[in-house]
């Protein structure tokens, strides 16, 4: 008899809890103490026992994010893996990966995390300068970065994401092209490489900050590709950059709408079609989480034209496009019929390019990706 295909699924776990929250950070996320913390892995246990069942689907990552997660005693990250895998049929390959603040990974935790099954440490560095590091508000030094990475390698982690931030206050073109040099040599398996966004009701976006200008800024991301090139890195996503058989497999699962399922507070999915996302809410998650149809918000039915929207707008992230065949494949109508105008207006002006059965962004239209993206939603 034949067997099932397993279709994939990836499950997103998000603990909200830092030590104290960086001033350009507007994430769901702030300090909480232990008790707090206590509270909330119960609550996050609840939410995960209570979960229908999801037949005919395989966890191929699981992906810890918050917040800092590393700052959780490692015995609670090690029983929510646990509970999963009780729930849920995980794939022998699975990724797992659980986001880490230098200062917060301690050797005993290190050896948990492998023990419990996490394979893959994403690790914030932001800046390989102390001066950086400090107007950006993190807690940090970059030697405390260094011991944290060690020790790391030193327990067996060779999946390695370093997280770098660009065009930050006070920083010029060669301090970023150092850090990304200083970074690169350590030979990370990935490196993260962003610009800093100011978001409101932050505080950077109360104060009046000296940060690169737009020509600046244009160069240091030209350039990240570059350098990273020559430490054997490439870039498979508009921020992200690999060694070969290293690419993030929680991320190209997100750019290709994976089915994904979040955990936690205010943890957003994508499944059978709908989105929705937890209440955003600390109180309503801790007094709910039993019930995981109750702390449920915002659930959305796609249409198939918003499907097609986001197949467009999250695919054209990937440096490698979106395949012309694929859209045929999930949508019965091609690429062309719905999209044409679109795809020949930006083609004859250079910013999009079309090799293989794949359309993609050239270097230049990366940087003006978000004006294209818009232009698809209006079609």
């Amino acid at each position: 008899m034949r067997e099932k295909t397993l279709m994939p699924l990836e499950i997103y776990v998000h603990i909200p809890f830092c030590i104290r929250k960086c001033d350009y950070c507007d994430f769901l996320s702030g300090p909480g103490d232990r008790t707090r913390q206590e509270a909330y892995i119960k609550a996050l246990l609840h939410e995960i026992r209570s979960l229908p069942h999801i037949p005919n689907h395989e966890v191929v990552s699981l992906f810890f994010g918050g917040g800092t997660p590393s700052l959780l005693d490692a015995c609670l990250i090690e029983e929510i893996i646990s509970n999963l895998k009780e729930k849920f049929l995980f794939s022998p390959e699975a990724e797992i990966s659980l986001e880490a603040n230098p200062g917060t990974l301690m050797k005993e935790k290190l050896k948990v995390y492998r023990k419990a099954g996490v394979n893959r440490l994403s690790i914030g560095l932001q800046s390989a300068d102390n001066e950086e590091l400090n107007a950006l508000g993190r807690i940090h030094t970059f030697e405390e970065f260094l011991e944290g990475y060690f020790l790391a390698r030193e327990e067996g982690f060779f999946n390695i994401n370093v997280d770098l931030m660009c065009a930050i206050p006070g920083q010029s073109y060669e301090g970023w092209i150092r850090n990304l040099r200083t970074a690169a040599e350590l030979k990370p398996e990935h490196i993260s490489a962003y610009s800093l966004i100011i978001e409101e009701g932050t505080p950077f976006a109360q104060r009046k900050l000296e940060l690169p200008d737009e020509d600046t800024e244009y160069r240091m991301y030209e350039d990240t590709e570059k350098v990273l090139r020559e430490y054997g890195f490439h870039q498979y996503e508009i921020s992200n950059y690999a060694k070969n058989g290293f690419e993030c497999l929680h991320n190209l699962g997100y750019w290709k709408r994976t089915e994904y399922l979040g955990l936690g507070l205010g943890a957003a999915s994508l499944l059978a079609g709908m989105r929705f996302s937890n209440t955003r809410d600390m109180e309503e998650y801790l007094a709910c989480s039993r019930n995981a149809e109750q702390i449920r918000k915002d659930v959305q039915l796609l249409t198939k034209r918003e499907e097609m929207e986001e197949f467009m707008f999250l695919g054209l992230r990937m440096t490698k496009g979106i395949r012309e065949g694929d859209f045929m494949a999930c949508f019965g109508v091609s690429l062309r019929e719905r999209y044409g105008a679109v795809l020949d207006k930006y083609r004859k002006t250079g910013f999009m390019e079309y090799e293989d059965g794949y359309w993609r962004f050239t270097r230049k239209g990366i940087h003006v990706s978000n004006v294209i993206l818009a232009e698809f939603l209006a079609e």
